[in-house]
């Protein structure tokens, strides 16, 4: 195999039939460099539908209230519904083996200052438990605790970007920052793995945001956690029933959509999953087409090669060549040429990602890349592919007879 006449052969070959060699090395590099990109596409909007889940507990709830759509119990439709701290003490008492953890969660936005640098950013005042619902990475310091909630404290958990944006390279922790004016001590810093955008976020303690905002009790939204152990049917089970308890409590009608959502984790995670796994088939089947579609032209390049190449294997059998070297010369110039070009096809695929994945990162797309192994695979099977087919043709034209083969035209 490694005959060095034989390759100086081979490659005098290649380059008097450059037409043949470019089409045929095109063919492998195609189908090689579309497989690549086809499947990195796959896999970045998979990373971007799972990625978005990173940020939060599968088993979570997150209950909003909205406005009435519909009259009921005495109440006219268009009602705005608030949910209140006692809410939540309802719903952990309704569902005491249940849950796991439970948040109330209260919006806000503000201008934070640290010595000469601002910026804007939004606010998320919670209760201790919403670090867990929402998988919060505590780097340095902690996080809300029940004290900071009790003695509604004015205390903030920063996120990475805030920490940058304001801190530069002093360390944030026991640092006060104002927000909105109002003092703020720097407990802790966190990172999101889901979302870049929520590392400009900054937690405090619920009840300091209802003292700030009219010493109030109102809550924006309730967000929990359930039995991990459920499984998708005990989990829309579970999310069903609070929906009902709540709509009783708010006095909201049981077929009003508006007047509170529900929205569960597990049901979206499961849509997602469905729609990868049909994304997953339609990837496999349109990778099979492509292969397909490459020993096809492999294929009919190399019957192609090996008729037009008849009269010369009729000139090699006269000067005493047997056909077995015949073949493997076929073989070993069919190998060389899928395998460079494969490689080929695979650098310029790679070389897109590493170019344009880095500059493309959405919510629902991101890190595009593939398992070299797959590439290897398929690389291999288009190579075995053009292999078999200049086989046989090879060994019927190295089995003519020299004379025949001369008068071939």
């Amino acid at each position: 195999m490694f005959d060095r006449d034989v390759w100086q052969e081979i490659f005098n070959t290649l380059k008097t039939n450059k037409l043949r060699t470019f089409l045929t090395g095109f063919s492998v590099g195609w189908a090689i460099f579309i497989l690549v990109m086809l499947l990195a596409s796959v896999n970045g909007m998979q990373n971007g539908f799972t990625g978005q889940f990173n940020d939060d507990a599968t088993n979570s709830i997150f209950i909003r209230p909205g406005t009435t759509s519909e009259a009921y119990g005495g109440f006219e439709a268009g009602r705005r519904i608030q949910f209140k701290n006692d809410d939540i003490e309802y719903i952990k008492k309704s569902f005491p083996d249940e849950i796991e953890y439970i948040s109330g969660r209260y919006f806000a936005s503000a201008t934070a200052r640290y010595k000469a640098e601002t910026g804007s950013y939004s606010i998320q005042a919670t209760h201790p438990d919403h670090q867990a619902i929402e998988k919060t990475l505590i780097t340095e310091g902690r996080y809300v605790n029940e004290a900071d909630v009790i003695n509604k404290a004015k205390v903030a958990v920063i996120g990475r970007k805030v920490a940058e944006d304001l801190f530069q390279k002093e360390d944030p922790l026991g640092q006060f920052v104002t927000l909105n004016n109002l003092p703020f001590r720097v407990i802790g810093i966190f990172t999101d793995d889901g979302d870049d955008n929520a590392e400009r976020r900054i937690y405090a303690p619920i009840s300091t945001y209802q003292q700030i905002y009219g010493n109030t009790n109102n809550v924006n939204s309730i967000s929990l956690t359930y039995n991990p152990n459920f499984d998708l049917t005990e989990a829309l089970e579970f999310s069903n029933k609070l929906e009902i308890l709540m709509k009783r409590r708010h006095k909201i009608a049981p077929e009003d959509q508006a007047g509170i959502g529900v929205w569960n984790y597990a049901e979206a995670f499961d849509n997602i999953s469905s729609f990868t796994a049909v994304l997953n088939g339609v990837a496999i089947a349109v990778t099979f087409l492509i292969l397909i579609a490459g020993i096809v032209g492999i294929g009919n390049i190399m019957v192609f090669t090996i008729k037009e190449r008849t009269k010369e294997i009729g000139v090699r059998k006269a000067l005493g060549a047997r056909p077995s070297q015949i073949v493997n010369l076929v073989i070993l110039e069919s190998i060389f040429i899928t395998a460079i070009s494969g490689f080929v096809g695979l650098i310029f695929a790679w070389v897109i990602l590493a170019l344009v994945g880095p500059n493309f990162q959405t919510d629902a797309f991101r890190d595009p890349s593939v398992e070299l192994s797959t590439v290897i695979i398929a690389t291999i099977i288009l190579i075995v592919a053009g292999v078999l087919a200049g086989l046989i043709p090879a060994m019927k034209a190295a089995n003519v007879k020299p004379i025949v083969a001369l008068s071939d035209k």
